[in-house]
C-alpha cells in the first residue's frame, strides 16, 4: 500500500491505536450491504431539490430524522437556528421564441422569483448590466411592458465540459504548501481578496436596487443567461438581490435564468435590429414569510464514563439549490454521512466519545446553518460590522477579534464534512493544523488501496466546515476526485442521480465511518489548530468554465459547495 503523500510533516513519536479488525468489519459492512445509494436515491428522487425553508426542505428533514431513528441513532432531532426567510417553491416556468420565429426555450425561474400574470407576451429589449444610477437614468421611461434581457452571454465554442480526476502528479502537488500562496484549487482566500469580496456584494445590493427599477418602469420580466451544454445553472446569484428570500428584500420583478445558446440567439437578433417577442409564463408559491431555519442533529451516544460528554462530528448540508435535484450538491455528501452512521450502528459500536451527525439547511445563502450552530454551541466570531461591509455574507467579511470560546467548544474533538461531489475521497485537507498530519497519515495507511493517499495542510474554503475553523475548531473537508462537479452538476440541471458514483459513495462511506471511529476512540482529542486568523472563508463559483465567462461581472470566487 501507498504511504499517504504529506508535506515534510515530523515522524510521529506516539503510534496511534488502530482496530484493523475494525476497518475490515466497516469494510465489509459498506462493500456487501450498503444503504448509501437507496439514501441518496430517497433525497433527490423521492424528496428532488431542498430549497431551504421550502415544503421540500421540512419533507428531507423529516426523512432524515425517519432514517437515523430508524438505523438506532438516539437525540435525533432538529434544532432551529432562527429565521430564515420566505417558504418558496417553483411551480412551472416556461418559456418560447414567437417573434420572428417559433422555439422552445429552456427556462427556470431564479430564486424566489415572484409569478408573470399568466402566460405573457412581450416584445424584448437588451440591457448590458447596470451598475450606477446614470445607467438607470438612460432607461426611464422605455421600458414599460417589454421583456429585459438583461447582462451579456459570450459563448467560447472551443471550451466545454470535462470530466476531471486528479493524478498522482496533481495529488502530490496538492501535498505541497503553496509557497506563492496560491490556494486556488482549494477555494481559500487571502485578505488582499476581502476587498473584492466587499466590491462584488456592494454590487450585489445595487442589483436589488436594479430590480426595483424594473418594476417601477413596468418591465414585464427579466431574462438572464445561465449555463450551456445541456446544462442550466440556477442560484442566489441570479436573483436581483443577495437576501431575496428574506420578506424585506423580496424581489418585485419576475426574472428567468435561459440557457446561454437561447439567449445568445435573442441578443444577436435584437443586435441585428430584428424585433424579438417571446411568451413566457413563471408560476411560483411563497409561503410563510418568516419560515424558521433547521439542523437535523442525531447521535450514537459515547460509553467511556471520562470522555462520553466529548463530540466527534459528520455532516453535510441537507439544502440544495433547484436547477437538479441535489444529488452532487449536497445529497451525495449527506447520504455518505448517514450511510457512515448506519454503518456504525450496524457493527453495534460502543464509542468512547459521542458521535453526531449534522445535516445543514441555509449552506447555499452562505453557511447559515452551520455557522449558527456553532455561534450557539462553541464560539462567537467577530465579523466586521463596518457599514462597507453591510452587504457581505459573514462567511467573507474580514474578521475582527479572535473568536470567544464558550464551553461547549472544549468538548468538541473533531467535525468532517463532504462537499464536493460524488467523488471519491483522495485525502484530507489539515488547514494548516500540523498536529494531525501524523494522526491522519497513519489511519490513512491501511486505507491506502482504496485511493485515500495525500494529506494536504492547505486550506479549503466554501462549505460548512468552515464555520468551525473560524471558531479555531477542528473542522476538515476531504479532498475528493473532481469528476464533473465543478465542470457540470455544480448549482445545474444536471445535478441529478445519474451523475452519482456508487463504487465512490461506498468509499466514501468506509473512510468517513473508520474516521469518526478512530477519533471516538483515541485516548486524546485531536490537536487544535493554531491559526492566528481562521482561513476557510471563501466562495468559489463551480460552475462550468463557459459559464464563468457569459457573466463576466462575477468574480471567480463567490459560491458555496
Amino acid at each position: 500500500m501507498a504511504d499517504p503523500v504529506r508535506a515534510g510533516e515530523p515522524t510521529a513519536t506516539t503510534p496511534e491505536k488502530l482496530d484493523l479488525g475494525m476497518y475490515s468489519r466497516i469494510r465489509d459492512e459498506e462493500f456487501n450491504h450498503s444503504h448509501v445509494m437507496e439514501y441518496a436515491g430517497g433525497l433527490s428522487d423521492d424528496i428532488g431539490p431542498r430549497l431551504s425553508g421550502s415544503p421540500a426542505m421540512m419533507r428531507a428533514d423529516d426523512w432524515a430524522r425517519s432514517q437515523l431513528t430508524t438505523m438506532g441513532c438516539k437525540n435525533v432531532r432538529h434544532e432551529s437556528w432562527g429565521e430564515f426567510g420566505m417558504a418558496w417553491t417553483q411551480i412551472n416556468t416556461s418559456l418560447a421564441l414567437v417573434k420572428p420565429a417559433n422555439s422552445v426555450f429552456v427556462a427556470q425561474a431564479t430564486p424566489w422569483s415572484p409569478s408573470t400574470n399568466g402566460t405573457v407576451n412581450a416584445e424584448v429589449v437588451h440591457l448590458t448590466e447596470l451598475t450606477s444610477e446614470n445607467d438607470l437614468a438612460r432607461w426611464k421611461g422605455m421600458l414599460k411592458g417589454r421583456i429585459v434581457l438583461y447582462e451579456q452571454a459570450p459563448f467560447d465554442a472551443n471550451q466545454g465540459p470535462e470530466m476531471v480526476h486528479d493524478t498522482a502528479e496533481k495529488l502530490a502537488e496538492i501535498a505541497q504548501y503553496p509557497l506563492n500562496g496560491d490556494m486556488n484549487d482549494q477555494y481559500a482566500t487571502t485578505p488582499a481578496m476581502l476587498a473584492l469580496y466587499r466590491k462584488f456584494f456592494q454590487s450585489i445590493a445595487f442589483r436589488e436596487h436594479v430590480g426595483k427599477f424594473f418594476a417601477d418602469e413596468g418591465v414585464v420580466a427579466v431574462l438572464i443567461p445561465g449555463g450551456s451544454d445541456g446544462a442550466l445553472h440556477v442560484d442566489i446569484f441570479d436573483s436581483l438581490g443577495m437576501s431575496v428570500y428574506r420578506a424585506d428584500h423580496k424581489q418585485p420583478i419576475p426574472e428567468a435564468v435561459v440557457t446561454t445558446q437561447a439567449w445568445g440567439r435573442m441578443q444577436r437578433l435584437l443586435d441585428n435590429k430584428v424585433p424579438v417577442t417571446v411568451s413566457l409564463n413563471i408560476a411560483t408559491h411563497f409561503g410563510d414569510e418568516h419560515v424558521p431555519g433547521y439542523n437535523v442533529l442525531a447521535e450514537i451516544p459515547g460509553t467511556d464514563p471520562k470522555l462520553k460528554d466529548e463530540v466527534v462530528m459528520v455532516g453535510g448540508h441537507l439544502d440544495s439549490w433547484y436547477a437538479g435535484t441535489g444529488a452532487t450538491d449536497n445529497g451525495a455528501g449527506v447520504a455518505v454521512a448517514i450511510e457512515a452512521m448506519r454503518v456504525l450502528n450496524a457493527l453495534h459500536v460502543q464509542p468512547r466519545r459521542t458521535i453526531r451527525i449534522a445535516l445543514w439547511s441555509g449552506e447555499e445563502q452562505g453557511v447559515l446553518g452551520s455557522q449558527a450552530y456553532v455561534a450557539k454551541h462553541f464560539a462567537d466570531i467577530h465579523f466586521s460590522s463596518s457599514p462597507d461591509d453591510a452587504a457581505t455574507v459573514n462567511i467573507v467579511k474580514p474578521i475582527v477579534a479572535p473568536p470567544t470560546a464558550k464551553s461547549e467548544g472544549a468538548l468538541l474533538d473533531a467535525y468532517y464534512n463532504m462537499d464536493d461531489g460524488t467523488g471519491k475521497l483522495l485525502g484530507i485537507y489539515t488547514e494548516g493544523n500540523q498536529g494531525v498530519s501524523d494522526i491522519f497519515s497513519q489511519w490513512m495507511k491501511p486505507l491506502g488501496d482504496l485511493g485515500l493517499t495525500t494529506i494536504s495542510t492547505r486550506n479549503f474554503g466554501a462549505t460548512d466546515h468552515a464555520a468551525f475553523q473560524l471558531a479555531g475548531l477542528p473542522g476538515f473537508q476531504f479532498i475528493q476526485d473532481p469528476r464533473d462537479y465543478v465542470s457540470r452538476t455544480h448549482h445545474t440541471s444536471l445535478d441529478t442521480y445519474e451523475h452519482l458514483s456508487e463504487p465512490d459513495l461506498k468509499q466514501a462511506a468506509v473512510i468517513e465511518a473508520i474516521f469518526l471511529y478512530n477519533t471516538a476512540m483515541r485516548d486524546t482529542m485531536l490537536p487544535r489548530p493554531a491559526h492566528s486568523e481562521p482561513p476557510s472563508r471563501l466562495f468559489k463559483t463551480h460552475a462550468s468554465k463557459d459559464l464563468h465567462e457569459s457573466r463576466p461581472d462575477r468574480p471567480r470566487y463567490f459560491c458555496t459547495r
